[in-house]
């Protein structure tokens, strides 16, 4: 109870921020959203200053009841909360609850923004989760966005739309529904134009990730530096109508990694070196050293190597391996004896492309051989991957050819 006091009394206390009429939910225009701002805050600050799983859960419990039906912005309020609670629950390992609490937001959000926000990481969750997604889905079960809104003004709902259509063209992307993709990159391409930066990171990112996949680095370029200008370590806990892989501390590693991605596709490995480096650093800094997101990127740091050694026909053979050796420990990465892999595996895209390239080396070394093809194999049969093979996917050849891209928000190959 001594830590809900205090992060009240700071919301009290605090001056109330300035900002736009719209998204006073994300600065704390009334005096219930600045309460659940600062209780958000305390629940999921900086990994140096979180407190403890359960004392949070207990924080944003605790001030839903409280907020629960206090007159203007408490709805909003309680809505936060409820993003907060979800994104809690998925970084204690609890997936499936947290996207039932997401699923439980979108029937009592006050507004189109928390029902986007909510449905926008229930998909990222579900992506993540290697869950089968179709095409058609869409939230406006909850939020039809074809009705113009009094409290929404047209600029707003070219926003959700957005990040609704930068959503589905994501998960067509993973299904590999190339027409389908074409379709949303050209809608994202209209509506992009007509958008600023704000509560957009998510969608600037997935559209950034399309272009780079098809081999369209400038425009790919432009995506990510609009995500940099975006989140910044300043604000990063305002903006808050995210949850789970969604929330801005994920977008600033996702695009940082994919920006070093991008700059190892370009040959300019010296700046690929610098931004994957700072991947590295966020996602420990983050999420411990032993996370998930930390083998992700240190895969993407072991492909750099491989496309470096490959321009300067130099041999990186023993840096790669050590990667890859950690890559797999980090992972969990199953024995490839002891494995069938046609059951769920998490990160299968990520260890099956580790596994694969792990092979290549193996098999360039005549005293290795029998093991890499053993790996190789086991890599094959294990990707899952509906746009690329396994081959293509190992194989970067030009920037105008199709390319894979590790999208570390959802811990999936593009």
């Amino acid at each position: 109870m001594s830590s809900i006091r205090s992060a009240l009394a700071r919301a009290f206390l605090a001056p109330k921020p300035r900002g736009c009429r719209h998204y006073a939910a994300s600065v704390g225009e009334t005096q219930p959203e600045r309460v659940a701002a600062e209780m958000v805050r305390y629940a999921l600050g900086g990994a140096k200053h979180r407190s403890s799983p359960e004392e949070a859960m207990r924080i944003l419990e605790q001030g839903a009841s409280n907020l629960q039906g206090g007159g203007e912005g408490s709805a909003e309020a309680v809505g936060m909360l409820m993003l907060a609670m979800s994104t809690l629950l998925y970084r204690s390992g609890k997936r499936q609850d947290a996207m039932e609490k997401l699923k439980a937001t979108q029937q009592v959000a006050p507004s189109a923004d928390f029902r986007v926000a909510a449905w926008e990481a229930l998909m990222g969750l579900r992506m993540e989760a290697g869950q089968d997604i179709p095409f058609s889905v869409s939230p406006n079960d909850s939020v039809d966005l074809s009705i113009k809104d009094e409290d929404i003004k047209w600029s707003d709902l070219d926003r959700l739309k957005f990040r609704v259509n930068a959503t589905k063209g994501l998960i067509a992307l993973l299904n590999g529904e190339t027409e389908s993709v074409q379709l949303f990159v050209d809608g994202c391409k209209d509506s992009c134009a007509g958008v600023d930066n704000k509560q957009t990171e998510n969608a600037l990112l997935s559209f950034g990730e399309y272009l780079h996949c098809a081999g369209d680095f400038p425009m790919a370029t432009q995506m990510y530096e609009r995500v940099f200008e975006a989140v910044c370590a300043e604000d990063m806990y305002e903006k808050i109508l995210a949850a789970g892989n969604m929330v801005p501390e994920e977008v600033s590693l996702g695009a940082t990694c994919s920006y070093g991605q991008l700059l190892s596709h370009s040959g300019k490995f010296s700046d690929a070196e610098d931004y994957l480096t700072r991947a590295l650093q966020k996602a420990e800094e983050q999420f411990g050293a032993h996370h998930p997101k930390v083998g992700m990127v240190l895969t993407c740091v072991a492909r750099m190597y491989k496309l470096k050694a490959k321009s300067e026909g130099s041999s990186s053979i023993m840096v790669q391996e050590g990667l890859y050796r950690k890559v797999l420990e980090v992972l969990k990465a199953p024995a490839i004896n002891s494995e069938d892999n046609s059951t769920q595996m998490d990160w299968r895209d990520i260890i099956s492309l580790a596994r694969g390239e792990y092979a290549e080396l193996l098999l360039v070394q005549s005293n290795r051989k029998v093991e890499g093809e053993r790996m190789k194999a086991w890599a094959e049969d294990a990707w899952r991957n509906r746009r690329l093979t396994l081959a293509q996917a190992l194989e970067f050849t030009e920037p105008s050819k199709p390319t894979v891209v590790i999208d570390t928000r959802i811990g999936r190959v593009m």
